[in-house]
């Protein structure tokens, strides 16, 4: 029963997971300006009486939605969604919030960090290729005898690895901003620390401005939970390749 649970786990539930965390990933990194306009970001200001009011009743007004490649908004809760051209150095349209929102608070961050998230979806990828191709490589025939060197779960293991370091970049790294940008390490957790900057800022201005200031709330978006499933999904996978490393030499 073990022998047929691992034998589940290793060749079947490991390549779902992965191309779950590729699906997701994706997603999380072309929301909202390609997909899902007002579904997923990375960011969100949102018309709320939360912050400068006890009445809690609902209200209308702009909303915008920001992500790594650039935003969305639309005027009022019925209006129509409008979003910039997606670009790996994001200006964001923040041209719907009234003028006395505190709009400069969100900015958006450094060209690389997209480049560098583009870069761990590539080796995703190609490890979620090259992950499921080996692990169906009994069932290939003559081909998948070339699918068994040594060699190819090196270099998989390795793109799997590369590929979940860059999009899951430590967050000790944006502890330090100047080691950050000298190594040039970016990716969805330096996202996360950045909007989550601008959130509590753009928040703190609005409560000290009340009871006059706008009707608005910025939050961290959804996005950010996909990225955070999606990277736990890659783990599973990631970890039953450098197994391998480990197993197949001894056995022979």
């Amino acid at each position: 029963m073990i022998a047929g649970l691992s034998k589940a786990i290793t060749l079947y539930l490991a390549p779902l997971l992965l191309l779950t965390s590729v699906i997701l990933s994706l997603f999380a990194y072309l929301a909202p300006t390609l997909l899902l306009h007002d579904r997923v970001a990375l960011l969100t200001v949102t018309p709320s009486r939360y912050l400068i009011s006890i009445d809690q009743s609902p209200v209308d007004g702009p909303s915008i939605f920001l992500g790594a490649l650039g935003s969305c908004a639309r005027t009022n809760n019925a209006g129509t969604v409008f979003c910039t051209a997606p670009t790996v150095s994001p200006k964001f349209d923040l041209s719907a919030l009234p003028s006395d929102a505190p709009s400069l608070l969100l900015s958006a961050p450094t060209a690389t960090t997209p480049v560098f998230i583009a870069i761990a979806l590539a080796c995703t990828t190609f490890f979620f290729i090259a992950f499921t191709l080996t692990s169906f490589r009994h069932k290939m025939g003559k081909f998948g005898n070339a699918l068994d060197k040594p060699m190819l779960h090196r270099v998989t293991a390795w793109i799997g690895f590369f590929g979940f370091f860059i999009g899951a970049c430590l967050m000790v790294l944006e502890l330090n901003m100047s080691l950050t940008q000298n190594l040039g390490f970016t990716a969805f957790l330096i996202l996360r620390m950045w909007f989550g900057k601008a959130v509590d800022d753009f928040n703190t201005s609005i409560i000290s401005r009340a009871p006059q200031a706008p009707a608005l709330i910025a939050s961290t978006g959804n996005g950010f939970i996909m990225v955070y499933v999606a990277y736990a999904f890659h783990a599973v996978p990631l970890i039953v390749s450098l197994a391998k490393l480990n197993v197949s030499p001894a056995s022979k």
